[in-house]
């Protein structure tokens, strides 16, 4: 038992260890003051092409016969698509579906037929042909219209004049920060930004009331180019 009772104490005798102050490490002897500031910028700018997503959503029998409905009714929606002279690479598709749907009867799960759903996007690089565009695109067998964004395609002008904006934005108030408890900003610790994403319009259409109506007026408007930067500056 002398054996045990050496080593318990000891051990119980022993000086507690040390630790190193967390401002003392990697030799830095006292911590940096910050101040922290989010600024933002905005550009308003008329948007000059769009992206419309156009779907054919079905039901058949069987998934053989739904599959071929549907490669068949896109293939025509593509088709009345392509001769309003959208290019080749501006159309895309973006998701394809096939599945049963089911029914129950007598307490029994059946399939009752198959879905298929097929979504093509479409960027229309003329905005005078959009209405064309979803007009044609439904009287050739779009069932679905699942949104349009309108956005611009060079945004790179528009983006740097957002981010000089967010940057003064930032240092103004870093500025009025320090100034208010009597300190300076000298210097720069670190710096993030974000860009908004173009504005998304959701719209649902029947496909038979879209085609027997008049052509559809689509108005672009203005868009909002965004950008806010989070700062981080040292004061002193």
């Amino acid at each position: 038992m002398g054996l045990i009772a050496g080593p318990t104490l000891a051990g119980a005798l022993a000086p507690a260890p040390t630790y190193p102050a967390t401002a003392g490490a990697a030799g830095d002897e006292t911590p940096e003051h910050t101040i922290a500031v989010v600024g933002s910028g905005k550009v308003t700018v008329v948007p000059d092409q769009a992206t419309i997503r156009l779907g054919v959503v079905l039901e058949r029998p069987t998934a053989k016969a739904a599959r071929q409905a549907g490669a068949a009714a896109m293939t025509k929606v593509v088709a009345a698509i392509r001769k309003l002279g959208i290019e080749e690479r501006d159309i895309a598709t973006s998701s394809v579906s096939l599945g049963p749907i089911y029914d129950w009867r007598n307490n029994t799960q059946r399939i009752r037929a198959y879905q298929l759903t097929n979504i093509v996007t479409v960027t229309v690089r003329d905005l005078e042909k959009l209405g064309d565009v979803l007009d044609d695109g439904v009287t050739a067998g779009a069932t679905s219209v699942e949104g349009i964004t309108f956005d611009v395609a060079d945004r790179n002008a528009a983006e740097a004049q957002a981010r000089e904006a967010a940057v003064k934005d930032a240092k103004a108030k870093a500025e009025t920060l320090a100034t208010g408890v009597g300190v300076r900003i000298t210097g720069v610790a670190s710096m993030s930004e974000s860009v908004s994403t173009p504005i998304w319009y959701d719209r649902q259409f029947a496909g038979a009331a879209v085609a027997e109506d008049a052509a559809t007026p689509i108005l672009a408007g203005s868009t909002d180019v965004t950008i806010s930067v989070s700062v981080t500056f040292l004061i002193g």
